[in-house]
């Protein structure tokens, strides 16, 4: 489910663009919302963050009575880590995806709701701010990762997960930290 390019898909449905052509060439929401309007890359956000939260539910409802509570909450998580994996790395498109945030948020929407929350008000008021998507993500990113390991506590495979989460999140916009450093990031 991870590796289903949905911001390919509803740029080609919304505006008939290949969105890897077009901006930053990213298929996340940020890129797809320059190339195919405001409301694709809604969308793309929305199908982003799910393809994560539907698998890791009904991992939930499906495993809880067959496995007991704590062994079904882990394989929640690897479930959601494995389809955040799969987005930044999807197999349909030569392993070069997204950049993991929309369906980041969709793991800890499940695991952590809160930290989510927090996230993306943090997310709201640094872009509105800014006008820097990247900066933005990065922001909810930490505040997201930091609030999953408060909730969760430290050591826990929820912390881990977030830590791996947050980690390539950072590595996958890396050239976006570059073109900050060197004030040449693009505002939306």
């Amino acid at each position: 489910m991870g590796s289903v390019p949905f911001g390919l898909i509803l740029a080609r449905a919304f505006a008939g663009v290949d969105v890897r052509a077009v901006g930053s060439g990213n298929i996340g929401a940020s890129n797809v919302s320059r190339a195919a309007g405001k409301l694709a890359g809604v969308v793309t956000l929305l199908f982003d963050a799910g393809k994560a939260a539907l698998p890791m539910i009904l991992t939930r409802s499906l495993l809880r009575g067959s496995y007991g509570d704590a062994a079904a909450g882990h394989l929640e998580l690897y479930v959601g880590v494995a389809a955040f994996v799969g987005h930044c790395f999807p197999v349909w498109l030569r392993f070069k995806g997204g950049k993991g945030v929309a369906t980041g948020l969709g793991v800890f929407a499940v695991l952590a709701p809160l930290a989510a929350l927090a996230a993306l008000v943090s997310f709201g008021v640094v872009f509105a701010v800014t006008r820097i998507a990247s900066v933005s993500s990065l922001v909810g990113t930490t505040v997201c990762a930091g609030g999953a390991i408060l909730v969760h506590g430290w050591g826990t495979d929820v912390a881990w997960g977030a830590l791996l989460i947050a980690a390539l999140i950072f590595w996958r916009h890396r050239g976006n930290l570059a073109r900050l450093f060197q004030k040449r990031e693009i505002k939306v």
